[in-house]
């Protein structure tokens, strides 16, 4: 039997694995550059009605995301400005804005990352350069209208800009994204500066169009959990003289799993069953003690809120085992966050593990 058992441990040895541990997966962020590829309308904020000052945009972006919350864009937007009166005499000119953004998940910041969300929502800031020409109509137009700083020729000027994109998954590479932005540059822009209070001029954009990932978004980690190797069954013996000895009760055991709904903690109506078999097995077996430990699966959220989140459903079983009649000092309450992986698929990691012995 002794040379049987070496004979395991060593092929075990020699494919390279544990005799105590097999390798499964879990599944965490992978930090990659993005592109935008966006077209839509732009709004000159002006006197004339509201239709009369919207003209084409479009915007191009590449960036990258270096966590789940934060990532960092170059992008270049632009296409036509218009300038109006209140007569609705209008006027256009053409611009592009290079500028750099930083965007903000608002989602993975509050819930954690999950690569299969369906909805993002981004927040986005920027500053960059405003570059416009092309100002032959407000030109012809200052023959009949006071323009008080009528530019021609090219003109570039600093702009910030603020606003938010919405990102809606189609694939693991491709999103569908809906953007808007407010930028804000000198009041020359519209060639209508005033003598006495120079207001910002500002013009507002409203895109959509794909965002494309040129990496992968997430990457598979190894994990070790423990397995049980079975011992080979003992060889027959001889029958050996029957001597009395005194009896000796085994000590019974029972273990139960109570699973949970992501970012749940209060237990399930369809797991109190198993609290009601472990209170019975307890009080039938009063020498017995029971050890609940509380878990939460890796693959959502992050360290510190699962921890909390396995404390929770560990002390809600002990407190249900206590309401139940089970005097507090047979339990031991422990929990593990996403530290320890008892099962190889992440969802049934949402649990509390008890076990009576």
């Amino acid at each position: 039997m002794k040379f049987t058992k070496f004979l395991l441990v060593a092929a075990l040895a020699m494919m390279g694995l544990s005799a105590n541990a097999q390798e499964t997966e879990r599944v965490e962020f992978n930090h990659h550059w993005f592109l935008q590829l966006q077209g839509g309308a732009s709004y000159t904020l002006g006197e004339a009605d509201f239709n009369k000052l919207i003209s084409p945009a479009a915007q191009v972006a590449v960036g990258y995301q270096f966590t789940p919350v934060w990532a960092l864009r170059l992008a270049v937007n632009g296409w036509e400005s218009k300038g109006g009166f209140k007569t609705n005499d209008t006027y256009k000119w053409n611009y592009v804005t290079p500028a750099l953004d930083v965007k903000f998940n608002l989602v993975n910041a509050i819930a954690g990352w999950n690569p299969k969300r369906v909805f993002g929502l981004n927040l986005i800031a920027g500053v960059g350069a405003n570059i416009g020409w092309n100002n032959d109509e407000a030109a012809e137009m200052a023959r009949y209208w006071i323009m008080r700083d009528l530019w021609d020729g090219t003109k570039v000027r600093p702009v910030g800009r603020f606003g938010l994109d919405l990102d809606f998954r189609l694939s693991k590479r491709v999103s569908l994204n809906l953007e808007g932005m407010a930028n804000f540059l000198s009041d020359e822009y519209n060639s209508k500066h005033k003598n006495v209070d120079a207001n910002l001029d500002w013009y507002f954009t409203a895109l959509a169009g794909l965002k494309i990932n040129l990496g992968k978004v997430e990457k598979v980690i190894p994990v070790a959990v423990p397995i049980v190797v079975e011992e080979p069954a003992p060889e027959p013996v001889a029958p050996a003289k029957v001597v009395e000895k005194p009896v000796v009760k085994k000590v019974a055991e029972m273990q139960r799993e109570i699973f949970y709904e992501i970012r749940e903690t209060v237990i399930p109506d369809n797991q109190k069953n198993k609290i009601a078999e472990l209170v019975a097995f307890l009080k039938a077996n009063p020498e017995t003690r029971v050890n609940v430990t509380g878990y939460a699966d890796a693959g959502t959220g992050n360290p510190k809120i699962n921890m909390k989140y396995s404390e929770g459903r560990a002390e809600n079983v002990a407190k249900a085992l206590v309401e139940g009649g089970i005097d507090a000092a047979r339990i031991t309450v422990d929990a593990k966050g996403d530290t320890v992986q008892p099962y190889a698929e992440n969802d049934k990691n949402r649990v509390t593990i008890a076990i009576a012995k």
